[in-house]
């Protein structure tokens, strides 16, 4: 029962840790509409860094070659996906901005929703282990996700969502992990799932950053506001680097 209640706790605090896009807030309205393209520069080069040096590593360890499969069933399940979506949008007569980007902020709502649960997941096993493996791994969590949210809230703004609005859709989808948290209680088994959730979760997002962020980057004419993007594209792929653990 204590590493359960730890194990929800711990999930619960990381969460919370969605809000971290509430800081961007604090900037004015025209400051923060010219930070949204940095933001998605920021989280494409972030949900490639999770999926090539956190989550395809992880499920070639448990899968070794196998792991592509379920890798290029993520792409292809969010291109479906995708397809369903735009044309969803486009008869049902929303704003231009919308009608084109509503679909990625959805996409990456779901895959970060899988991947939240994933860490749920992660975060209870290790508590079960001993509470002080369960501590470490909530702090490794919490340092990887800072940035991340920050990049996903960008890219719910950038939908053209309300900043109240995104804040929740992305609370909602960081409680996943307090679900997440509560499998290996209830129905130990479906840990051997995990691996392939893993490496499904590194599929949705490649096709994320691939397919529709780095395209709206193209569109930046202007020579200096693209270096900058360039930069922070890169950024993103080296602080997902840098926390991970030795």
């Amino acid at each position: 029962m204590e590493a359960l209640f730890l194990a929800v706790s711990a999930t619960f605090i990381v969460s919370l840790v969605s809000f971290a896009g509430a800081l961007t807030l604090s900037l004015r309205r025209e400051l923060v509409d010219r930070a949204l393209k940095g933001l998605v520069s920021f989280a494409s080069g972030a949900l490639i860094g999770v999926a090539f040096f956190d989550l395809m590593p992880e499920a070639l360890d448990d899968l070794g070659k196998d792991m592509f499969a379920p890798v290029l069933l993520g792409i292809i399940v969010f291109f479906l996906v995708e397809r369903f979506l735009h044309w969803h949008h486009h008869h049902s007569g929303h704003k231009k901005r919308q009608s084109e980007c509503a679909p990625v902020a959805y996409l990456n709502l779901v895959g970060d929703s899988v991947h939240n649960f994933i860490d749920g997941m992660l975060i209870a096993a290790s508590f079960i282990t001993s509470p002080a493996l369960g501590v470490i791994a909530t702090i490794a969590v919490m340092l990887h996700e800072i940035p991340q949210e920050i990049g996903d809230f960008g890219i719910l703004l950038y939908a053209g969502m309300k900043p109240r609005r995104a804040l929740a859709f992305n609370f909602l989808s960081a409680l996943t992990a307090v679900a997440g948290a509560l499998v290996p209680f209830i129905i130990p088994a479906v840990g051997a799932a995990a691996p392939f959730l893993i490496a499904f979760t590194a599929g949705s997002f490649l096709y994320i950053a691939v397919a529709d962020l780095i395209p709206e980057l193209h569109k930046e004419t202007n020579v200096t506001r693209s270096l900058w993007h360039v930069s922070l594209f890169l950024a993103g792929i080296a602080l997902m680097r840098v926390l991970q653990p030795a």
